[in-house]
């Protein structure tokens, strides 16, 4: 993620003003992904456009099993990957924070499907039990932009 972003990282700010591929516009979810490698694929793919110059800061993020809910791929609607997002996939994570059902729903990733993202719930009562670590910097490889 952007630096300049993190103070707000985990407070489903961006999503809330925007949308995303799993929610809707005024709808409060944070996006991260289960690997370092998965979320810097995912900001090179939606970054546009990718300033390599940028600084951009990683978490690391803990949360007991029990918060966590998976979405049964079976379920996904044929088109979950087409960019821009559908309105099928934006309603499967409003429902998801308007059921409360979990503080965690693992999703795959729309970029590296075999790969698994996360949205979080800012607004769960078991938000609290997810750790989060202090920032760290993160560098992209420069050869990513040299093609």
């Amino acid at each position: 993620m952007r630096a300049s972003r993190a103070q707000t990282a985990f407070t489903g700010e961006g999503p809330w003003r925007y949308g995303g591929r799993w929610s809707s516009r005024g709808v409060r979810i944070v996006y991260v992904s289960e690997h370092q490698s998965t979320a810097a694929l995912e900001v090179f793919a939606n970054r546009m456009p990718f300033v390599l110059e940028e600084q951009y800061k990683a978490f690391h993020l803990e949360w007991p099993d029990d918060l966590t809910e998976t979405f049964p791929l079976k379920q996904l609607p044929q088109n979950w990957r087409i960019h821009p997002a559908s309105t099928e996939t934006r309603e499967i994570g409003d429902r998801w924070v308007k059921e409360q059902r979990s503080a965690v729903l693992a999703l795959p990733s729309a970029v590296s499907p075999a790969d698994t993202n996360f949205l979080l719930n800012p607004e769960h009562a078991n938000f609290k039990r997810i750790r989060i670590a202090p920032p760290i910097d993160f560098e992209f490889d420069p050869r990513l932009l040299n093609r």
